[in-house]
């Protein structure tokens, strides 16, 4: 019976032992898997550069962009200028022409005669600016146009692109009307009314939308918009509020990305993409300030990016790391074959309509969640309890969360090994006993024999 005893002890304790290991383990890696990252060196970057670029001037600089590594590169045209930028930290790129002088051919090219299927941006790390024509361009524009691009110079650069520059729209939900079918962007508000901000060759002004197509559950009604020139609309909410969730973007799955402010792209910057069409998309920031010649007029100042976008995902959201860049306007190409894809820049949208962006408070440690179905009416709300997009679910229940909220506490570190480590030594202690006792009781066996 003793013996018995002795073995229920013996088991109690290493079990308790490997318990207190296992426990000890997780306290310290949920600890130091939940400290939150370091600073991006990314945003720094955009900033650097894009203030670099501003306080030198366009007759010194043309542009700025972040490279792989997530630095800023500025490029620069002379020594002293070169000298400022590695001084702030960022790096130096001597080139030949200025952002004036490329301004000023984007310029001529703008006031040649329009040729439908024709865009071009300002290059910024080959210090050209880019013409493209797509399949829709004659042999004849085309040459004509290429006449054009040699007077100005040898910096300009001419290409011909696959596909046709199209705007993003028809064949996709979630609101429709009889201009056709768009996604929604975000939403946006003047202080009384809430509003979808969307593209705008998606519909004149009047145009009514709905969330299905029996036309039964209505959106609302485009109240402002501006195309071709820009690319932007305002569609006002038949209840006049977007209702819960509003700060939040849909990316599908019942998912979505909480939007917590806006800003500018930057060129090299990393970007996502969501459509009602083709879903969630990304890519990085190609150029800014792209025309586009597209059928319908041509359209100025726009973001292009390698992110493929399809019909119906016209309006679509653009944003990075929860801030709002841009809505989808057009491009050429499709998600199979990967193409170019244009964006009206949120900032000008927004300060051209008189209203601001609905925004979502930004919660950490706590992942996206399944939820609902979007209710169709608004493509740029999704649930309250979304979160970013590679977010992992969050652990059922509030115990659970109650749980791995305390593991998670960067102040269990300590704690964390002091338990391994007591916990290593009580399972030590207990094997040196049980060795200790086998080792008396052999003795005593053995001495009763011989004796």
């Amino acid at each position: 019976m003793r013996h018995a005893r002795r073995r229920i002890v013996r088991r109690v304790t290493r079990l308790a032992s490997v318990g207190g290991i296992v426990l000890g383990a997780a306290m310290v890696t949920q600890a130091v898997a939940s400290q939150p990252p370091a600073a991006s060196p990314r945003v720094l970057a955009e900033d650097t550069g894009g203030d670099l670029v501003e306080r030198l001037g366009a007759s010194r600089t043309a542009g700025s962009w972040v490279d792989d590594a997530g630095r800023p590169v500025v490029a620069v045209t002379d020594d002293r200028a070169a000298a400022e930028v590695r001084g702030a930290g960022a790096t130096a790129k001597l080139v030949r022409h200025s952002m004036r002088e490329l301004k000023s051919a984007a310029e001529t090219l703008r006031s040649a005669p329009r040729v439908p299927g024709t865009a071009w941006v300002v290059d910024y790390r080959s210090n050209e600016v880019v013409v493209r024509g797509d399949s829709t361009v004659s042999a004849e524009d085309w040459s004509e146009l290429t006449d054009l691009a040699e007077g100005i110079g040898g910096f300009v650069r001419m290409e011909r692109t696959e596909g046709t520059f199209t705007t993003r729209i028809n064949g996709a939900l979630p609101i429709l009307s009889t201009a056709g079918r768009c996604s929604a962007g975000f939403n946006v508000t003047d202080g009384r009314s809430d509003f979808i901000l969307t593209a705008g060759h998606c519909g004149p002004n009047g145009s009514v939308w709905f969330a299905d197509n029996r036309a039964e559950q209505r959106v609302g009604t485009t109240v402002a918009g501006s195309f071709p020139g820009n690319d932007y609309s305002l569609v006002r909410y038949a209840e006049g509020r977007a209702g819960d969730g509003a700060g939040v973007v849909a990316i599908g799955d019942g998912r979505g990305v909480r939007i917590t402010g806006m800003g500018e792209a930057s060129v090299g910057q990393r970007v996502f993409r969501s459509g009602s069409s083709s879903g969630l998309r990304d890519g990085e920031v190609t150029a800014l300030d792209a025309t586009v010649n597209y059928p319908e007029g041509t359209v100025s100042g726009l973001i292009e990016t390698n992110v493929c976008a399809e019909p119906g995902d016209s309006g679509g959201p653009l944003f990075s790391e929860g801030i709002a860049l841009g809505v989808t306007s057009g491009g050429s190409g499709d998600c199979r074959a990967g193409g170019t894809t244009f964006f009206q820049p949120v900032t000008q949208a927004l300060s051209a309509l008189g209203v601001q962006l609905i925004t979502s408070a930004p919660q950490t440690g706590q992942g996206g969640s399944p939820a609902p179905s979007a209710s169709g009416t608004q493509s740029a709300v999704a649930p309250p309890d979304a979160a970013a997009p590679g977010a992992s679910g969050p652990v059922s229940g509030e115990v659970g969360r109650e749980v791995l909220a305390r593991l998670a506490d960067p102040r269990n570190v300590g704690p964390g090994l002091l338990v391994v480590g007591g916990s290593l030594i009580a399972l030590v202690a207990t094997r040196w006993i049980r060795t200790e006792q086998d080792r008396k009781a052999y003795q005593r066996h053995y001495s009763a024999t011989w004796g």
